[in-house]
């Protein structure tokens, strides 16, 4: 699990040096979650198998206590509510239209997708 976890933090500090070595607009770990999934991919394809079972472990705890990364998110607002509160049209209307563009993007592309994919019929 240990060698699983220094895979992945491998990974995020490769892509935080790729990131500042060459000033791309792109976060660093970002970076690093593309370039595991590219060893994931070269090491075994694509399939579902394809992760090793020690790194799916240690991802499945990783996510298990995702909702720990919001805590200092929170604490950010909370330090902000000034900023926020002068704000809190233009932040609620923003929010708002891009919930409503996301949704939109999203229901679009299933449905180009819906209609490339073949039907089986019984």
């Amino acid at each position: 699990m240990i060698a699983a976890f220094a895979g992945i933090l491998a990974c995020q500090l490769a892509g935080e040096f790729v990131v500042h070595a060459f000033a791309l607009p792109l976060p660093g770990p970002v970076l690093g979650m593309f370039l595991l999934f590219a060893f994931l991919v070269l090491r075994g394809g694509r399939s579902a198998g394809a992760v090793p079972q020690r790194l799916g472990g240690a991802a499945d705890g990783l996510l298990g206590h995702l909702s720990l990364l919001f805590v200092p998110a929170s604490v950010g607002l909370m330090r902000y509510l000034d900023a926020l509160a002068a704000n809190a049209v233009t932040v609620i209307l923003a929010v708002a239209l891009s919930t409503a563009l996301a949704q939109a993007a999203t229901a679009l592309t299933f449905r180009l997708l819906a209609r490339s994919e073949p039907t089986s019929q019984p």
